[in-house]
């Protein structure tokens, strides 16, 4: 998001977030200034722009989140029995939880820096951020913005990884993810993919959401010859090219720019993992998490009938943290396959193995201790 937000040198200083959240009303700028003075502008809508050292301005967001925050172990979980019980008091303490990360966020993102033209970063002892911020933004910038200091540091963050990769087991190779696309970090889910028996004589599959271009990846080295990948981000459509040329798939591979399913075709496999979460996105990146009214889930399980060859099968992954959230009732997957004519030939199983799975602070312990993710193995009725 780009707004314009008035400051001492500049009535129409341009900010950028990447979230959906409501810009400052102003901005001041500041050499120095300790996290009190900086949560106290914030209070009054006022972000603080940081002209001194960048060490120092990493040290005082630190404190700013300490602060606004709290220790992790003041946060207990919400698992008292009302809450296990009780589905609507599920639903009440996710969407209470998710409104105090919005604001924690907000007031947070009131330190800022001001980034110059070509995305240079004119501070002393300040890292080079130019190759982060094209990950980012793609073409440099000709005129200076201001952007907040804890999302310029979850970029660098991101572009690191991006270098780096994540290895990904059953590929026993890496996978290259940049900003604002879905990083398989979550490998349980490859597992299952890995493993589900395929449909006999498989020739082809889609890959709807393909995000990072992994699970077309996975259906590669399990040999199906022909892969039509599909998304709507231009990010994740340049991530998975870049994916498949470097693992050397591309020829098995294509990708589409397309909402849902390639136009007019058909296959023997068709996968999705869509978002698990039915929730509003409060940013591009979390896009690939929440999923409104569970709209894609709901799109793909209604079309996928339709694209399969005869004896095929459509491979849904999904987790059920949002039936333990009270987000959806335990028979919404069940009605949403009668409702495409859909029946479940076969289910596989698993347990998260993420940190916060097991993370008894984390205050929606009470439903991801529960958590299991499954890939659905669906025929046309």
């Amino acid at each position: 998001m780009r707004h314009t937000v008035p400051t001492p040198a500049n009535p129409a200083a341009e900010w950028r977030n990447e979230s959906t959240q409501k810009p400052p009303a102003a901005a001041v700028y500041a050499r120095e200034a300790n996290a009190a003075q900086i949560l106290k502008a914030a209070h009054a809508d006022t972000a603080t722009v940081w002209t001194g050292d960048f060490h120092n301005a990493k040290q005082v967001l630190s404190a700013v989140k300490k602060r606004v925050r709290g220790p992790k172990n003041s946060r207990p979980s919400e698992n008292a029995t009302d809450v296990q019980n009780d589905r609507s008091a599920r639903a009440a303490a996710f969407h209470r939880h998710r409104m105090k990360q919005a604001q924690q966020s907000r007031i947070i993102n009131m330190l800022a820096v001001e980034i110059g033209a070509g995305f240079t970063l004119d501070l002393p002892r300040a890292s080079d951020v130019r190759a982060a911020l094209i990950d980012v933004y793609g073409i440099e910038n000709t005129e200076p913005f201001l952007l907040p200091l804890n999302q310029l540091l979850g970029f660098t963050g991101a572009h690191e990884w991006h270098k780096k990769g994540v290895y990904v087991p059953v590929l026993d190779a890496r996978i290259h993810v940049p900003f604002g696309v879905f990083s398989p970090l979550r490998g349980e889910y490859l597992d299952l993919i890995a493993q589900a028996p395929l449909p006999e004589n498989v020739q082809t599959a889609f890959d709807i959401g393909t995000g990072s271009g992994v699970i077309a990846a996975v259906l590669a080295k399990r040999g199906i010859p022909e892969i039509i990948a599909t998304d709507t981000n231009p990010r994740a459509v340049k991530c998975a090219e870049a994916n498949t040329d470097r693992l050397k798939t591309d020829a098995r591979i294509r990708i589409e720019t397309v909402d849902l399913f390639p136009e007019n075709q058909t296959a023997d496999l068709i996968v999705c993992n869509p978002p698990w979460l039915p929730a509003k996105p409060t940013s591009a990146v979390e896009s690939a998490l929440y999923d409104p009214d569970s709209a894609m889930l709901r799109a793909f399980l209604n079309g996928v009938k339709g694209r399969l060859n005869p004896h095929g099968e459509a491979w849904l992954i999904m987790s059920d943290l949002a039936e333990h959230l009270g987000l959806r009732a335990p028979d919404f997957l069940e009605r949403c396959f009668q409702t495409a004519s859909l029946t479940v030939a076969g289910v596989l199983k698993t347990k998260p193995q993420h940190g916060k799975a097991a993370d008894t602070a984390d205050p929606l312990a009470f439903a991801r201790n529960l958590e299991t993710t499954s890939l659905y193995r669906l025929k046309a009725v």
